[in-house]
């Protein structure tokens, strides 16, 4: 009697945990939700276990204490392994976190800044404040003069303003990108300083 209710309530935890991660997760066969005869069985510590009947590595799973996930079903015979699947799912979790974390970090906000070559004094002031409040948020900016007419045939004028907007910004920017002229544009990135 005593064998029979533990078989039992094995078997309703293997239904159960079978439920329930298929229904969180839906992109990897789980245990009972294979469907092969036949799978490749590659066990907990990676190492090949051979071509087994499904029953068998199921069983195998089972006395190991995880469950068969099935993972390359484009094989033949399918790939499954043995393994913890919830900590699985977790430890995939946490590397999404932390890669849209880095990529968060990489892909920062850029500003633009247009100025002129004839820029007023107290436009100019009031963009190099306004960038410094976009500088202390951690983001890049970009300066940008659009020469307009014979403006293009004196290009260092240009770049005398950006020179002059990379020095109001030195306590707190550092130059990424030096003033380059393409086409009727010059271009300059600004990114804040890292803390020592």
């Amino acid at each position: 009697m005593g064998k029979w209710v533990l078989c039992t309530h094995f078997f309703y935890e293997k239904i159960w945990r079978c439920f329930f991660i298929a229904s969180k997760e839906k992109s990897l066969f789980v245990n009972e939700q294979i469907r092969a005869k036949e799978v490749m069985v590659i066990g907990p510590n990676g190492e090949q276990l051979g071509v087994k009947d499904l029953k068998d590595a199921l069983t195998l799973a089972g006395y190991a204490g995880f469950d068969l996930v099935q993972i390359n079903q484009n094989a033949t015979p399918p790939v499954c392994k043995i393994m913890d699947y919830n900590k699985f799912k977790y430890e995939n979790k946490k590397k999404q976190k932390e890669n849209m974390k880095k990529q968060r970090e990489s892909n920062l906000e850029m500003k633009e800044y247009r100025l002129s070559v004839t820029i007023d004094v107290h436009d100019f002031n009031t963009r190099v404040i306004n960038s410094k409040k976009y500088l202390e948020k951690g983001h890049k900016i970009k300066v940008t003069i659009r020469f307009k007419g014979r403006e293009l045939a004196h290009p260092e004028l240009g770049k005398d303003v950006l020179v002059r907007f990379a020095s109001a910004l030195e306590d707190i920017a550092e130059v990424e990108l030096k003033p380059s002229l393409e086409g009727r544009f010059m271009t300059m990135i600004l990114m804040p300083k890292k803390e020592k």
